[in-house]
């Protein structure tokens, strides 16, 4: 086994540093061997040459011309017994200190705490970086391999011009904090990308980057060949989402696809297609995708939380999304929980709506049906006070590491007020990489909390209800789950409703939820809590009444 010693040199008792290193590299397969502070550069040699360790940390944090002559110390020992080359040597020291420390010549790694969390990563596994691309995987399943146990961060990115675009995206990608960059185009890209002479020029810009011309998305990719070789996607578009997939593909190499199963539709006004044109349209994109051999996400769910949908509809939403993805072929699917949606809801009732979804689709994966978890805050929930805005990022960022993500999608802090540039990209990421160091490992276990078993029961029991309201409904087709007509009669009809939707044309909008001790509770005219399944068979039963 590999193994690492640790210890503070000399005089110096600050071990803090070293202690967390050394409990980091155990996550990597090392054992580890702490000699303590304040440890003499004669005992450490004897360690090192008892013990044969493949890498060793010291720390010293006090001052210059102390620390001048113990390094010198150290290094006259390790040539005299031979050690010098035979060992990684790592420093943690203070920044005044790191001048010094690389006069001696001896360090391979010299940490001062301004170095990226990456960096640190890379003194224990040995994988030294380079400027090659090669060094960088270019497809999502093996930079997630790559980067495990570690999530990848991704970050939605879109300026109103591409010049700052494409600017701001080899800024990004230098500061090699960002995996994946998102791309936002603007309103008019997304639905009227190839219908260019439909478009209002006088909304250019509007909510993202003007797309016009493929030539645009590879000056971006472009720019992003530098840095960490980020991974690029970008939205799907609300209109010709499988010319969009080949032109993602053919551009950008996306990463992976988004698109929804409802939406985009007349039910949300993003596109004018009907709810069954829409759905039909969506699943064809889902195939393009598949048979491209991308990876795919399928945002349905927090669509309905947006709007203040039953936890019910928004789990079922998330297996029905999951369950046409695999009927399209998908291999790799990616699995979005939007935390902190709607707003107000507490983080026990959070984790339990995402571990009934989670354990929903849990039946889905096989050999060619794999899963990836990717956590995000609701965008909502977030306050124009960029200060408070910062806390609630690295409190939504805390939450979701429960659900041990391999993608977390970090929201910026400014976006709740305006377009995130990229100085606030490298900010919320580093904020993130903050919590990813001190929470990732060693949380408590919240799957065996009382009152979020209970409640995720209680969601999946009532998902589970809409599933087979929806599959009764549709018992002439033969796949009422992925039958478009069947999909759209249950949004009209109520069996998958939402408080924001009345008035909607395309559905009832009759559901009432509120807020009720942190859970989001179905109501009635009344306030009083109501059964999921009362709500659900008296829509049945109307259907029925009416049919005879």
């Amino acid at each position: 086994m590999k193994k690492i010693l640790g210890a503070s040199l000399g005089n110096c008792v600050h071990v803090a540093g070293i202690y967390r290193f050394l409990s980091l590299a155990e996550q990597y397969g090392y054992q580890t061997h702490f000699l303590g502070p304040a440890i003499p550069v004669e005992k450490l040699i004897e360690a090192i040459k008892e013990e044969n360790p493949d890498r060793v940390i010291v720390g010293y944090r006090l001052s210059e011309e102390a620390a001048k002559n113990l390094f010198q110390e150290l290094k006259e020992a390790l040539q005299k017994n031979q050690l010098l080359d035979k060992l990684v040597l790592i420093l943690s020291c203070t920044p005044a200190l790191e001048e010094i420390a690389q006069k001696t010549g001896i360090f391979d790694y010299i940490f001062t705490g301004k170095e990226r969390f990456e960096d640190i990563v890379e003194s224990i596994t040995g994988k030294k970086e380079s400027s090659s691309e090669e060094k960088y995987p270019s497809t999502l399943p093996e930079r997630i391999k790559a980067k495990s146990p570690f999530p990848l961060l991704r970050h939605h990115f879109g300026l109103p011009s591409v010049t700052e675009t494409v600017e701001g995206v080899a800024q990004i990608s230098e500061a090699r904090v960002i995996d994946i960059i998102s791309l936002g185009p603007d309103q008019n890209a997304q639905e009227l990308f190839f219908q260019p002479h439909l478009m209002n020029e006088e909304k250019k810009g509007a909510g993202g980057v003007p797309l016009r011309q493929p030539e645009d998305l590879k000056k971006i990719y472009q720019a992003s060949r530098r840095g960490n070789f980020p991974l690029l996607r970008c939205y799907s578009g609300t209109n010709n989402l499988v010319e969009w997939a080949h032109l993602l593909k053919e551009t950008i190499n996306i990463a992976w696809g988004a698109v929804p199963l409802m939406w985009y539709s007349k039910l949300d006004g993003r596109s004018q297609r009907s709810l069954p044109i829409a759905i039909r349209e969506n699943q064809e994109a889902m195939r393009a995708y598949a048979s491209l051999g991308v990876p795919l996400e399928v945002n349905e769910s927090h669509q309905w939380s947006l709007r203040d949908a039953p936890d019910s509809v928004a789990a079922a939403t998330f297996y029905l999304a999951a369950y046409n993805a695999k009927k399209a072929g998908v291999h790799h699917y990616i699995a979005q929980y939007m935390l902190n949606t709607p707003p107000g809801i507490s983080p026990q009732a959070d984790l339990s709506k995402m571990l009934a979804k989670a354990e929903l689709i849990k039946e889905l994966e096989g050999e060619n049906f794999t899963v990836f978890t990717q956590t995000r805050g609701g965008l909502a929930h977030f306050s124009v006070d960029l200060n408070i805005a910062k806390g609630q990022l690295g409190a939504s960022t805390f939450l979701g590491l429960f659900l041990k993500p391999q993608i977390i999608h970090v929201v910026g802090f400014c976006e709740a007020d305006h377009l995130a540039h990229p100085e606030e990209v490298i900010e919320s990421a580093q904020i993130v990489e903050g919590v990813i160091k001190d929470a990732l490992f060693g949380l408590p276990k919240v799957e065996i909390d009382p009152v979020i078993i209970e409640n995720k029961e209680r969601i999946k029991k009532e998902a589970k209800l809409i599933l087979e309201a929806i599959k009764r409904m549709g018992e002439k087709e033969e796949d009422p789950w992925a039958s478009p007509l069947v999909l759209a009669q249950a949004v009209e009809e109520g069996i998958l409703d939402a408080p924001h939707l009345l008035g909607n044309p395309h559905a009832p909008g009759k559901v009432k939820t509120r807020v009720i001790d942190g859970f989001l509770r179905i109501v009635n005219e009344r306030g009083e809590i109501i059964k999921e399944e009362e709500r659900v068979n008296s829509i049945l039963q109307r259907l029925r009444l009416e049919s005879l």
